[in-house]
């Protein structure tokens, strides 16, 4: 039987709580020239004494090998089997999921970056330095006023969190076959957009003059003078977790895409803050109304991407200082991972398997006492994907039934 068939066959609701707290990117490196991850570096009381209390391991996003996008990686942490094509979800309407923009079947949408580029065209940095969300919302602003009545496909772009913007076209007979035009890499110009399937043509086409025309607009900025696009896709059609596995679900996300992903499994999204205490305050004020609690931070991600060791380090400092307040609403099973590994000497996402801790009255307490990369290899839970990780939390919270007779 397939893995998420057997979890909603088995699935029976009851009164417990389940809190999963996703670290963004936690998972590091130890390497010649960083001896110790940002975990093993950091003071971090609290999230030591919940291994010490519980079961600690490791998960594998997607596969071993591969290094996944945030979409697959918290699909997966739902139960999803993101190896299928059913919940490849493209970026990009995730991230205008999380924004709220309507969408339908006529909609392609993309998720958008503000550059830097030189003089010869070559990117120097992918992300315009992390500009602001208000000089962001004034280059939106340039945008939609310079493409204002062209001709075509109907054309939204909407500003989201610091670099990143939203592109909708919306017309009949559009594809969402269009191939990334972020390279991924600095030091090289941005892609072309191209079709992936013949039947990609005409958007493509559409896209590689809309970039023209924004590239121009945005000619004379210092720093936000290019426009990178990936994850184009249509609206998703995937059972919700309300469906699969009888919860009542609710996200707390600060950033448009994570707000996205849990829109498209069906989760209602909590308007919250950003920070750790801003954010277990708001899951204090709205713990009666769900039974299933994700809960999402991105700091640790941000600095994984920007190499900084010494970030990461704070960022997790703080959290564990503001745990005290999440543990306080006494959830039933509380797990603690990352989506990824963001590894700092990489600056990017990586393959790297994630330390996961599960605490709750049916938990193994291991011997493991720390949370970090190096104390997970011995503990309980072992090393396994991360989609088996909503059947182990819906077991210790006493959800799933017995399997045959």
């Amino acid at each position: 039987m397939e893995h998420l068939a057997l979890l909603s066959r088995l699935a029976r609701p009851n009164g417990e709580k389940i809190v999963l707290l996703v670290l963004d990117g936690v998972g590091d490196l130890v390497t010649g020239e960083q001896p110790r991850t940002a975990l093993e570096a950091a003071a971090t009381p609290h999230l030591d004494a919940l291994a010490a209390g519980g079961s600690v391991g490791r998960i594998v996003p997607v596969t071993w090998g591969v290094t996944p996008g945030s979409g697959p990686g918290h699909l997966a942490l739902f139960g999803y089997e993101t190896r299928r094509d059913a919940y490849d979800i493209g970026r990009g309407v995730l991230e205008a999921m999380g924004l709220g923009l309507p969408l339908d079947s006529r909609t392609v949408a993309a998720r958008a970056n503000f550059a830097t580029a030189d003089g010869a065209g070559r990117l120097t940095d992918r992300r315009a330095g992390r500009i602001p969300t208000e000089e962001n919302r004034r280059l939106c602003a340039r945008l939609r006023e310079a493409l204002a009545g062209r001709s075509g496909p109907q054309v939204t772009i909407e500003p989201g969190e610091g670099h990143r913007f939203v592109l909708l076209l919306r017309g009949e007979g559009l594809s969402d076959a269009v191939a990334d035009t972020d390279p991924q890499e600095v030091g090289v110009a941005p892609l072309a957009a191209r079709a992936t399937a013949p039947e990609g043509e005409a958007a493509a086409e559409i896209v590689r003059e809309l970039v023209t025309a924004m590239e121009g607009v945005l000619a004379d900025e210092p720093r936000a003078n290019r426009v990178l696009l990936r994850g184009f896709s249509k609206p998703p059609h995937i059972p919700s977790v309300g469906e699969l596995y009888g919860l009542t679900a609710g996200a707390f996300a600060g950033y448009p895409l994570y707000r996205g992903v849990a829109a498209a499994c069906g989760m209602q999204v909590v308007e919250c803050g950003k920070l750790p205490e801003e954010l277990f305050a708001r899951v204090g004020e709205r713990w009666n109304d769900f039974d299933y609690l994700f809960l999402h931070l991105k700091q640790t991600d941000a600095a994984g991407e920007d190499g900084d060791l010494d970030a990461k380090v704070r960022v997790l400092e703080e959290v564990d200082a503001a745990l005290p307040a999440l543990a306080e609403l006494r959830p039933d099973v509380l797990a603690v991972t990352g989506d990824h590994s963001t590894p700092a000497p990489m600056k990017a996402h990586s393959w790297h398997p994630v330390p996961v801790l599960i605490s709750g009255r049916r938990a193994y307490v291991d011997p493991v006492a720390r949370f970090d990369e190096t104390a997970a290899l011995g503990g309980h839970l072992g090393t396994f994907p991360s989609r088996h990780l909503m059947g182990l939390l819906l077991a210790h919270a006493g959800k799933l039934a017995k399997y045959g007779a």
